[in-house]
């Protein structure tokens, strides 16, 4: 019987030492192996058949050693690219040795067997030498559906997994270099997505053409180069994760965070953790979090230690490699049965968002008060796709339109910048979709894009604005998705002020209009009514009133920041009209009002 997932550690070492490598040729190889990491998950991109793929770039590529340690890794999404060593570490358990061989292909989605949710497909092959697993070239994609209860992969009723979709621990597609024509058509007939099987083979090409170039790094340096590199590297990131660690003061922090509740309404789903650091040691403890049962909202294991890793990198030296030497160096303790690790068998569609989220701001904010400029936490409060499904027209082909090219929101302010750019860093290279390329491909019109004034957090450096996005159905269509970030916004660090809320409303401007306070499940939208969704901004940094006024100006002007708010929030005073562009800045009545509100604000 297979080990169980938490019990899973690096497969032993078959036993062929590796041999000494120089820094130098050991940094030529990581280097290779991260531009192979790349090349697989650009391949994905040109050679999938889906939006959520080949525009929005929801894929990760990573390279493991023979023992199912991280070795490198793309550029791609944080958290997304820290859950693919648990489901490989199982592989290379469950098989065995001599289980895995030249021209295997597997397949793997399942939660409780290192995942993150089921519609996260990772798929991987191994680099085979004399008999041994070397290497390992994976790549991570997220799917368009799982099969399951309801379209789109989220399945907010489910009473368990099983409701969700199909499970896949770990499968073999190709078989010693054969194609499983009847796996492949077992897993084709449980998608709803015609893409699927083009996206899943887009998969299968790019684990084979990164098998294909790590072996020629391997004939080019040799295995013991190649091991020893893997070794030079993980122990390289180590050692430079425990100076950082060492260089925050000794204590004990803690913090709560929540989310607005899980898709059926269970309020303030809780998550608490209790930092510890100790030297050149970090413990991180979950104990105290949300134990309630019956929720619809569990974050995987797999899930929450990739939140704790994408966290802890974020706050630490950009330079140090991602790798296993970042996992090797933290003592997580994670309670079983609690929203961060659920027993074997609970929900955990919506819960790789929400409380995965909760995970990286929890930590982020009991580290605040000790590492405050690298204190971003690399979350976002959208609480899962927005889906509109429904069939074309003249045809009876369903389409998933998963609303990856209408986001732009939660980007926080740093100490030193403002929030910029349409998505926060938490959610790495994965980009919008064009409007023009989805509306030739899903019976929709996008009719607003645009930012919202006064959505930023206010801050020393200013919070991203949130987004209004107005999107057109031109068929009946159901739309589905779960609403979080409206009680618990981006919040505000070193006194900047939280980010807008979000706000949904479907059939606006109708007598069908209503706003989601929760969960839109299925909800019918007729041909041509809209959904207008107001996407939260950043949170701001930094009190307001330590801002430089002519920025707060300059944020007036390009209509980021009301006439309004600056006085309000910031204390700038502004003579003129915005309409003819005739604003200036008083800076003796500035002085005097921020003077005034401070002194106000230290009497309250």
């Amino acid at each position: 019987m297979a080990t169980p997932l938490a019990e899973v550690a690096p497969v032993p070492d078959p036993g062929i030492a590796a041999g000494p490598v120089d820094p130098v040729t050991a940094q030529v190889i990581r280097s290779a192996m991260e531009t192979i990491a790349f090349e697989m998950a650009t391949h994905v991109s040109l050679t999938a058949t889906t939006p959520i793929l080949n525009q929005s770039n929801e894929r990760n590529a990573t390279v493991l050693d023979g023992r199912g340690r991280l070795a490198a890794l793309s550029v791609g999404i944080p958290q997304f690219m820290l859950t693919s060593t648990l489901p490989v570490r199982f592989a290379l358990d469950f098989f065995g040795e001599g289980g895995l061989r030249e021209g295997d292909v597997l397949v793997a989605n399942d939660p409780y067997h290192g995942g993150g949710h089921l519609p996260d497909y990772n798929v991987f092959a191994p680099v085979v030498v004399d008999g041994d697993v070397v290497l390992i070239a994976s790549i991570q994609c997220h799917h368009a559906d799982t099969g399951g209860g309801v379209p789109g992969g989220y399945n907010a009723e489910a009473i368990d997994i099983w409701a969700e979709g199909v499970r896949f621990p770990a499968l073999k597609v190709i078989d010693a270099g054969v194609e499983r024509r009847d796996v492949l058509y077992m897993i084709r007939t449980n998608n709803r997505v015609p893409t699927f099987i083009g996206d899943l083979r887009a998969q299968i090409g790019a684990a084979q053409l990164g098998v294909r170039r790590l072996r020629e790094v391997i004939e080019e340096h040799g295995v013991d180069a190649v091991r020893g590199a893997v070794d030079h590297t993980i122990e390289h990131a180590g050692r430079r994760f425990r100076e950082e660690i060492a260089a925050w003061p000794d204590g004990v922090y803690e913090a709560d965070t929540y989310a607005d509740h899980d898709p059926v309404g269970n309020a303030d789903i809780h998550v608490h953790v209790k930092v510890t650091i100790d030297g050149d040691r970090i413990t991180v403890d979950f104990n105290g979090s949300d134990t309630r049962r019956g929720l619809k909202a569990y974050s995987a294991f797999g899930n929450t230690r990739g939140y704790v890793v994408a966290q802890l990198a974020a706050m630490m030296d950009p330079a140090i490699p991602k790798n296993e030497g970042f996992f090797e160096q933290i003592e997580l303790i994670v309670p079983e049965a609690s929203v961060v690790n659920p027993k074997p068998g609970w929900t955990v569609a919506a819960g790789t968002h929400h409380p995965g989220v909760e995970v990286g701001e929890a930590i982020a904010r009991a580290l605040e008060s000790i590492v405050p400029e690298r204190c971003a936490p690399q979350i976002y409060k959208l609480g899962m796709p927005s889906i509109l499904h429904g069939t074309k027209p003249g045809t009876d082909e369903i389409f998933l339109d998963h609303g990856v090219d209408t986001l732009a929101g939660y980007c926080n302010a740093v100490k030193g910048l403002d929030g910029w750019g349409a998505f926060p860093a938490s959610l790495g290279n994965l980009i919008k979709a064009t409007a023009e390329i989805n509306e030739s491909i899903f019976p929709e019109r996008h009719e607003c894009n645009d930012f919202i004034t006064d959505s930023g957090g206010p801050g020393q450096w200013r919070g991203g604005a949130g987004s209004r996005v107005v999107k057109r159905t031109l068929v009946p269509a159901e739309f589905t998705t779960w609403m979080v970030g409206i009680k618990y916004p981006m919040a505000g660090v070193e006194g900047g002020h939280d980010g807008s809320p979000n706000r949904l409303t479907l059939a606006a401007d109708t007598q069908n209009e209503r706003v989601i306070a929760c969960m839109a499940n299925a909800e019918p939208l007729e041909a041509g009514e809209v959904y207008e969704y107001r996407y939260g901004g950043g949170a701001g940094w930094g009190d307001p009133l330590d801002r430089d006024a002519q920025l707060v100006h300059e944020d007036v002007l390009d209509e980021l920041v009301s006439v309004e708010s600056a006085a309000r929030d910031y204390g700038v005073v502004l003579t003129g009209s915005l309409e003819d562009w005739t604003l200036q800045l008083d800076a003796a009545a500035t002085r005097a009002r921020r003077q005034a509100l401070r002194e106000e604000r230290a009497g309250a």
